[in-house]
């Protein structure tokens, strides 16, 4: 699989839509109130560069077994992309990038059409060790009625993608 540039008319589109939680950019601190919140860290096999290289390709997003769409090629702020899991559309926008000599990462928040509402933050930092970590930090809740008559399943595939995020790297 590799990255689709989207139509440029429907990037423009997605990046002129509101983002669906008024939340931006909580993912750096504490979680909101009124969301499901999940954080997890995994330490990586792979180096530091390596990974961010990878994590900014959306490689994550990728070998989870999503088709990516996006504006563009890389991570940059502002970019559009649409995460495609069978017939399920996932827009997002990226809200915040993090360019740091020990940490590097960027998130996106959900767009109308989103199954759910929230933010998911993709981290990876250079450990003292010189070893790297991987972190998954995200809050959501229901946006469509199908996401909020899904009971347990949306926090269940939510976990599902989290797992194989962490394992892509």
């Amino acid at each position: 699989m590799t990255v689709e540039l989207l139509d440029p008319a429907k990037a423009a589109s997605l990046q002129a839509a509101p983002l669906t939680y008024a939340e931006v950019g909580a993912t750096v601190g504490a979680m909101p109130a009124g969301y499901h919140a999940i954080s997890r860290r995994v330490r990586l096999r792979t180096g530091f560069e390596e990974a961010a290289e990878k994590l900014f390709a959306w490689r994550a997003q990728e070998a989870s077994g999503l088709r990516v769409q996006a504006s563009s090629k890389t991570v940059e702020p502002k970019a559009v992309v649409v995460l495609r899991l069978g017939p399920i559309q996932v827009p997002c926008r990226v809200v915040y990038v993090v360019d740091q000599q020990n940490r590097k990462g960027f998130a996106y928040g959900t767009l109308p059409g989103h199954p759910e509402s929230g933010e998911e933050a993709f981290i990876v930092e250079r450990n003292a060790d010189g070893t790297a970590s991987f972190t998954v930090t995200a809050f959501s809740k229901p946006a469509t009625l199908l996401a909020r008559l899904g009971g347990p399943f949306p926090r269940m595939a939510q976990n599902l993608v989290t797992d194989r995020y962490l394992r892509a790297l």
